[in-house]
């Protein structure tokens, strides 16, 4: 059966995106789909750039209310939840716990935007730097972040990384990180926490979904369920972005159902 439902997608109210609230909406509805929930960008301690001014601080406040009128709005027309992308840093955990213990969001994604303080998505990031060696260093960092922060229902793209490496995801695998892998992976299970499967870094010139099939293969056999597929989409043209081959990649993958949230709480759908 289709997937009618999309659990990352960003409006104005986040730095990068200059789309209004409805304008998803409207797209959402021409698509047939059930469920949209928005995850605007909240990254604490974001590193400005001077050259674009990207911020990720969000207007929580009008972000609520405006998702309240549009909500009321096209109530009988589709099931719109109020979600939020978290940035997730080691030193941020209890400003993050205070953030979420403060807002009645429906959905959490945790999400790694920076590594050593910097995000990758400048060129700069890699000019001096392995791309090997600060793979590795990135998802141990999601392995430390999941130990350490627990106000997540799952971890979003989570090789959001190899986007803008040099050689992209030309090089990169599960079993060259096998062992960080397991263990984060395994972290997340025992937490009763979820992945992204993101299907944004396609449009990026990435071959496989975000995370990788190999990946999303070892979460399975591990015992793991909890899965919510996201476009990622700033733009109303990208919602449910190649979800028909996620659907796929999913299947093969031994999964049966797929998640959606809603007041922090799971439901599985069929896939």
């Amino acid at each position: 059966m289709a997937i009618t439902t999309d659990y990352h997608c960003h409006t104005d109210f986040s730095s990068d995106s200059s789309t209004p609230m409805e304008e998803m909406i409207k797209r959402a509805l021409s698509l047939g789909m059930t469920h949209l929930c928005f995850t605007e960008h909240m990254d604490f301690d974001y590193p400005v750039n001077p050259k674009d001014g990207l911020t990720f601080s969000l207007d929580t406040l009008a972000y609520r209310n405006t998702f309240l009128t549009l909500k009321e709005k096209y109530k009988e027309q589709l099931t719109l939840l109020w979600g939020v992308e978290l940035g997730i840093q080691p030193h941020l955990n209890q400003r993050l716990e205070e953030y979420t213990s403060s807002h009645p969001f429906d959905f959490i994604i945790a999400s790694s935007h920076l590594l050593y303080g910097e995000d990758p998505y400048y060129p700069s990031f890699f000019e001096t730097r392995n791309e090997d060696l600060v793979y590795e260093d990135y998802f141990k960092e999601i392995t430390d972040n999941i130990k350490a922060f627990s106000s997540f229902d799952v971890y979003g793209h989570l090789d959001y990384i190899v986007r803008y490496g040099p050689n992209k995801d030309a090089r990169y695998s599960y079993e060259k990180y096998r062992d960080i892998f397991d263990q984060l992976l395994i972290a997340l299970i025992e937490r009763g926490k979820g992945l992204e499967v993101n299907t944004g870094g396609l449009k990026y010139g990435l071959r496989q979904l975000h995370p990788i099939t190999d990946i999303l293969k070892r979460y399975r056999s591990l015992g793991g369920e909890i899965i919510t597929i996201g476009s990622d989409a700033h733009q109303p043209q990208n919602l449910q972005h190649e979800f028909s081959l996620a659907q796929n990649v999913l299947l093969d993958c031994g999964f049966r159902y797929h998640t959606v949230f809603q007041n922090r709480t799971s439901q599985f759908i069929p896939l």
